[in-house]
């Protein structure tokens, strides 16, 4: 048995809990908005809507979910590193706050197999959809990155999980891809069960960026020469995620649901500065200024 001695606990203290700190802020939002169940999406109308699509439109559709159902797995499966390693910091609020992000992100999976299950009826191996560059990052960047924390949890490897994980993989990929499947989805008035959900998904999401934009942001503060890292990884990274989008649109002339890659690539590049230049500022702030960040 391993015994920790010299314990500090933070709650029992004089502090008790920071309530003013982004992530406790954000934390507080996730319980009162983050409680949705996706056993209780109602696919009826989906059903319905799939046996009406043309196999073309059934093929982007299920080939759209199988991106966000293996990210979604993926970034379950690799998340606890990172709790880990805020946990052993003592960070207490971003540990609480860390807590829903496993559970939302497990239940954005269960949504979308369900999805899977119940509206298109496939059985097959859905990885063949996914794109040499989908690859390099979800199977490889992803999961080195963050598991690199279980040895060398330095603020360095922080950087690099926290960019990988809450900028590329969720900032990029995922909110540029909810953003469009949202859009097409009310667009063409179809799939309302998967409309809802993604719905929620994207509220969820937001949460996530926030609290990567603040670990980043705090970790720049610090040491205002981590931004160099930051801004390495984000510029190796950003290329092959808008290359996904590249390949999404390949296989597909026209590609149906009046899908357009700018509104994609113009969406992706706006995110993408956006954060940049809002961590950016932090090399010139003091951990109180980032402290009382707008989330």
């Amino acid at each position: 048995m391993t015994t920790i001695t010299n314990r500090t606990l933070t709650t029992t203290g004089e502090g008790g809990l920071n309530h003013a700190i982004p992530p406790m802020r954000l934390y507080h939002k996730a319980k009162e908005l983050g409680v949705w169940n996706p056993q209780h999406i109602d696919f009826s109308g989906d059903q319905k809507d799939w046996q009406a699509l043309s196999d073309t439109e059934r093929d982007v559709i299920i080939r759209l979910t199988s991106l966000f159902q293996a990210g979604e797995e993926s970034v379950t499966l690799d998340l606890l590193p990172l709790i880990m390693t805020i946990a052993k910091e003592g960070r207490i609020e971003e540990e609480m706050f860390l807590t829903t992000f496993l559970w939302e992100e497990a239940k954005h999976t269960e949504f979308f197999r369900r999805f899977i299950d119940e509206v298109t009826g496939v059985t097959i191996d859905l990885t063949p959809y996914h794109s040499d560059s989908y690859k390099h990052i979800i199977y490889e960047e992803l999961p080195a990155s963050l598991h690199a924390l279980t040895t060398d949890p330095s603020p360095a490897n922080q950087v690099k999980a926290s960019v990988t994980y809450n900028m590329i993989v969720e900032g990029v990929m995922a909110e540029t891809g909810y953003h469009g499947y949202y859009a097409m989805l009310d667009r063409n008035k179809i799939l309302p069960g998967l409309k809802e959900g993604i719905g929620l998904l994207k509220r969820d999401e937001s949460r996530h960026i926030a609290y990567g934009v603040y670990l980043l942001s705090r970790l720049v503060a610090s040491d205002p020469s981590l931004w160099e890292i930051i801004e390495e990884r984000m510029n190796t990274l950003f290329e092959p995620a808008l290359n996904i989008v590249n390949e999404l649109f390949a296989p597909y002339d026209p590609m149906p649901f009046d899908l357009q890659i700018d509104e994609f690539l113009s969406f992706a590049m706006n995110q993408f500065q956006k954060r940049m230049s809002r961590i950016e500022k932090a090399r010139k702030q003091t951990i109180d200024e980032i402290n009382k960040m707008d989330m």
